[in-house]
């Protein structure tokens, strides 16, 4: 795929999508800080947070026409965030940088869903 240029790249699969790639980095980002979060957190913050930031790749993964579902994740993902930050479980830092993140993935599937036809066949 050398030298074609960025709207004329094939997507053969899923994992192809720019969008896709973000999501499942910053899943596994969110897993990583999440170990840290209290034991009592398990099944609330921590599982919810994990859920909904796995979500965005997994409603991408099910049908590439489902990004309503996965922008919905990626929301219901900042407002998880939102909450360790405000219980002290991550730094404004850690916070500013996976909710720019999910900005940007909020973009790509915007721009996705004005070209569907583009990505789903």
């Amino acid at each position: 795929m050398k030298g074609e240029g960025r709207g004329t790249r094939r997507i053969n699969s899923v994992r192809d999508l720019e969008v896709y790639k973000l999501a499942f980095e910053t899943a596994m980002e969110i897993f990583e800080i999440s170990k840290q979060f209290p034991k009592e957190e398990t099944y609330s913050l921590t599982g919810q947070a994990r859920r909904s930031s796995r979500s965005v790749c997994t409603n991408l993964a099910e049908g590439w026409r489902k990004l309503s579902d996965a922008a919905q994740e990626a929301a219901e993902t900042q407002t998880w965030l939102e909450f360790a930050l405000r219980c002290d479980y991550i730094n404004k830092g850690i916070f500013d940088k996976l909710d720019d993140k999910y900005e940007h993935i909020f973009a790509m599937l915007f721009t996705m869903g004005q070209k569907v036809e583009t990505f789903c066949k």
